[in-house]
């Protein structure tokens, strides 16, 4: 599906009404191939063996870091033996623009830790991924023996015209795969610009609340509500969110996500 970049962002900027996705949905397209492996959040903290010390994402930023910073507080449970929440996702996910701390997984571990919960949140995001390479990257989610993962992927797919019956099925392998590991999915929704036609656009964004329905996932609607044709809230390309758009995703997020940390002896301290 050929279309102009320079079009397309002066096509974001000046549209701006509700529930158009400005550059939410605008992310591998932008030249950033994906990496293999998540991108990290921070350069020091604890990864995965497989993962320790070696790959990089081509920013030359290290892959698959949890975001916890400090070493957790007297009384409290060891950050590296918490239960784990996995962000997994695309550009979105990887912070694109914004400094590691700037993101929204380790603006949500703040949070968390703000109101003693005791979990540890990995940054998955890899800019320019697909579905295609969220399934290529579930055993390395697995091997981080999540208890959450939230999923933000499919944008791409959209952007590219990639045929949703296969957006749809690499999403239902994630997520299959996931839950028979005992893991519980939190659902990211996406939609595209109106400049894809009304049928791709209005199946594309049905896709998400369908497949919530079908595997009985947690979901989040719009994972850019809020932020979306909001200038103050995105950086210059009117794609990418700011440090504050990425607040205010946490903001919407932490709702979606205190019903599920309540539950087992790993909530609170």
């Amino acid at each position: 599906m050929p279309f102009h970049f320079p079009h397309l962002f002066s096509l974001f900027r000046r549209m701006a009404f509700p529930g158009f996705v400005v550059g939410a949905v605008c992310l591998a397209i932008l030249g950033c191939e994906p990496a293999s492996e998540p991108v990290s959040s921070t350069s020091d903290q604890t990864q995965p063996p497989s993962v320790a010390g070696g790959p990089r994402d081509g920013f030359g930023q290290r892959l698959g870091t949890d975001v916890t910073s400090q070493p957790g507080r007297s009384g409290e449970q060891p950050r590296a033996e918490r239960p784990t929440i996995v962000a997994f996702g695309d550009s979105l996910t990887a912070g694109l623009g914004v400094s590691p701390e700037e993101a929204f997984p380790a603006q949500l571990q703040r949070r968390l830790d703000a109101a003693d919960y005791q979990f540890r949140v990995i940054n998955a995001g890899v800019s320019g991924d697909t579905t295609a390479g969220g399934v290529r990257r579930i055993d390395w989610v697995l091997s981080s023996r999540p208890r959450i993962v939230i999923l933000e992927l499919g944008a791409n797919d959209g952007l590219r015209g990639i045929d949703l019956s296969q957006t749809r099925a690499n999403l239902e392998q994630i997520i299959t795969r996931l839950q028979a590991a005992g893991v519980t999915v939190v659902l990211a929704g996406m939609k595209l610009p109106p400049n894809y036609g009304p049928e791709y656009t209005a199946r594309f964004a049905a896709l998400y609340p369908d497949l919530a329905r079908r595997y009985r996932l947690v979901s989040i609607p719009f994972f850019l509500e809020g932020v979306a044709a909001k200038t103050a809230l995105n950086q210059a390309d009117g794609i990418h969110p700011t440090a504050e758009g990425y607040r205010v995703i946490v903001d919407h997020l932490m709702p979606v996500l205190e019903p599920l940390l309540g539950r087992g002896a790993s909530s609170r301290s």
